[in-house]
Order: C-alpha cells, then structure tokens, then sequence
C-alpha cells in the first residue's frame, strides 16, 4: 500500500443536528437509494459524530467531515470544513 492510497480518507457531506457536546458535533448524513423490486425512493439517515476543534459549527450547518482514527469511544470523524452556514 502506498502513501498516496493510505492517506486518502473518506469525506462525506451532512447537516449539523446538534452541537451541545464540547469540540464535537452530530453530523446527519442522507442518501436516497431506490428499492430493488418496487424502484420506491428510499430516503435513509446516518448519524456520525465528529470532531470540531473550534466549537465553529452550529446547528444546520452543511460540512465535509473526513474519517480519522478513534478520538473516542464513539467519534471517528473530524470536520474539515463549513460549507454552508445554516440561515
């Protein structure tokens, strides 16, 4: 395995639900799949926790979160960016 391989992470893109942990956020991430046989849109949710530095990010806030390796018992993401600041 080279370099190049092992430090490419995973980043994926979600909304902030809540932000009351200290340096971490919840992170809900959607993904639309269609159902094999009834092809019916099924519309499915993730909930990672990930790791915010600077207490930055508040609740709906759109942000790229990246794998990383276990900061705790159940994070194992770390924002890298807002991309869009909730209104």
């Amino acid at each position: 395995m080279s370099t190049t391989e092992r430090h490419r992470r995973k980043t994926i893109v979600g909304e902030v639900v809540s932000d009351k942990m200290d340096k971490t956020v919840v992170v809900r991430v959607a993904s639309v799949s269609r159902d094999p046989l009834y092809k019916k849109p099924l519309r499915r949710n993730c909930k990672f926790k990930a790791h915010d530095e600077t207490n930055q990010c508040k609740v709906g806030d759109r942000v790229r979160i990246a794998e990383t390796r276990p900061l705790s018992k159940e994070k194992r993401w770390r924002v890298l960016d807002v991309l869009e600041r909730a209104k």
